[in-house]
């Protein structure tokens, strides 16, 4: 009877670890993408960040930022990010400390507002 338990219980935790290990692969990210692309964009919230890297290039910013509500990242953590307006990469530079709006389009995390921190 006990080596059923532990089966039964070995059984039941697996699919657990799996979605916890597959679920860094989205960087924490907690909401389905179909409900992230629902959300409107009064759910988003502004955050601070700390700019670590521009890629004009690519047109994207690297950021040090805390929990992003809104996307179902509930942790701090750094990651690139699309923005609205490739213009405004000529504004960052690493180093800078800004509050930001990101929200899911179309399946692209992507800065759609920002100022400079005071």
């Amino acid at each position: 009877m006990k080596i059923a338990s532990i089966v039964i219980a070995l059984a039941a935790a697996l699919p657990a670890a799996a979605i916890a290990a597959g679920d860094h692969q989205n960087h924490g990210a907690m909401v389905a993408d179909s409900q992230r692309q629902s959300q409107a964009p009064a759910d988003a919230q502004w955050v601070d960040g700390l700019v670590k890297k521009v890629d004009k290039t690519a047109g994207k910013v690297t950021l040090a930022h805390g929990p992003l509500k809104n996307l179902g990242m509930d942790m701090a953590m750094t990651m690139a990010f699309r923005v609205k307006d490739a213009d405004w990469l000529d504004q960052l530079k690493a180093g800078d400390k800004i509050r930001f709006v990101a929200n899911d389009i179309n399946g692209v995390l992507t800065v759609v507002k920002f100022e400079m921190a005071k």
